[in-house]
């Protein structure tokens, strides 16, 4: 089963490289989303099995929007991420229940499915 990925960033660029990514390494990137609002509404109207996050975005924290998407029923998973390596500590990690936190600079070296499969 392919998994249905949502993104969710202010930068169009990074949005760009990162469904080219989330394509080549079998994912479906079923939306974008520049901001927290769009990102709400885009979560409810597409139903994503998974959602890049930025900590970072111009209407809100990506950390608040991941602790109201994460509300235990294990749907959408989240992964964070930023352009800062320390923007997400361990501690915060676990309070907001996202995946996990993947500086946006090392996204295309990590195992994708590690953090977004079942």
């Amino acid at each position: 089963m392919t998994l249905r990925v949502l993104l969710v960033d202010d930068d169009a660029g990074f949005r760009r490289a990162a469904r080219e990514l989330f394509h080549d390494r079998g994912f479906e990137v079923v939306g974008e989303a520049g901001d927290v609002a769009a990102g709400l509404a885009a979560v409810a109207r597409l139903d994503p099995d998974a959602v890049l996050l930025d900590v970072s975005l111009p209407d809100g924290d990506g950390v608040e929007l991941a602790r109201e998407l994460c509300d235990g029923s294990g749907r959408p998973r989240v992964l964070l991420t930023s352009s800062d390596p320390e923007a997400v500590t361990m501690e915060l990690l676990q309070t907001c229940s996202a995946r996990g936190f993947i500086p946006k600079a090392e996204i295309a070296t990590v195992d994708l499915v590690g953090y977004l499969g079942d």
